[in-house]
């Protein structure tokens, strides 16, 4: 598992119940299955009739991913496509061939067997450009699944707290259940903001984080491919990608 990830998960509740108990206050007091299925069933219900059941599937497997580190080892790419280049070079484009079927990178696997069908370098940033802006929309628009979340759940938890004080409103005559009204109105709200902000928008930042990198990935394999395309040297090759290890530099922590 990605260990900030992991921390930040377990900091974030802490945090909270931490908080909680410095204040003098019972664990158990936040702990309230009506305000839960208020706001979580809520936001749940809201995400539902916004998004088709596809698009709801594709931001959990992309959430769930986020949780595990991932290695994007670009320099490695590199070399690959450079040896490529080289023995394109001594044997020409058509012996590559063997050695497309090893690829694991459907995309990588894809432009490679355009390169070896002697696509242009015109035609193949055309065709390869249309997959990778239509999986970068694809994935964003999974992350607004959690983006909307987090903008539902907080007015959930405001639904819940009204629903909590119309209770103690139609129990002021019976002390006794004003407790239980008075705790789901305020817990609600706490579950709605602190779930919007410890857990629906953070996962929507990290998968458009990782949809960036994905992006710069992509981007890297389909430079060295146009290049390969167009014959260009092994050494030419290698310094014209040398510059994505930079680019990739700002979003190494992410």
């Amino acid at each position: 598992m990605d260990i900030l990830t992991l921390i930040g998960i377990i900091l974030g509740g802490v945090a909270v119940i931490g908080g909680q108990l410095l204040e003098g206050g019972n664990i158990k007091s936040i702990f309230q299955p009506t305000a839960a299925l208020i706001v979580f069933g809520g936001t749940c219900g809201a995400v539902f009739i916004q998004y088709p059941i596809a698009t709801v599937l594709a931001s959990l497997r992309l959430a769930t991913a986020s949780l595990f580190s991932r290695k994007e080892d670009l320099r490695s790419i590199i070399t690959e496509i450079s040896g490529f280049a080289r023995h394109a070079h001594r044997n020409g484009l058509l012996s590559l061939e063997s050695k497309v079927g090893k690829l694991k990178d459907p995309f990588f696997k894809k432009g490679m067997n355009l390169v070896v069908d002697g696509t242009t370098p015109e035609e193949l940033r055309g065709i390869m450009d249309i997959e990778m802006e239509y999986e970068e929309e694809r994935n964003n628009y999974a992350a607004r699944v959690f983006e909307s979340a987090g903008g539902y759940a907080p007015t959930l938890g405001i639904l819940g707290a009204v629903l909590g004080l119309i209770q103690v409103m139609e129990n002021l005559a019976e002390p006794s259940r004003l407790g239980e009204g008075i705790s789901v109105a305020f817990v609600a709200t706490v579950y709605g903001v602190a779930s919007a902000n410890l857990f629906w928008l953070p996962f929507s930042g990290k998968i458009k984080n990782r949809t960036r990198e994905d992006s710069v990935r992509k981007e890297l394999l389909l430079e060295g491919l146009m290049a390969l395309s167009s014959g260009e040297s092994p050494k030419l090759i290698e310094e014209r990608l040398e510059g994505f290890l930079e680019k990739k530099t700002p979003n190494k922590d992410r």
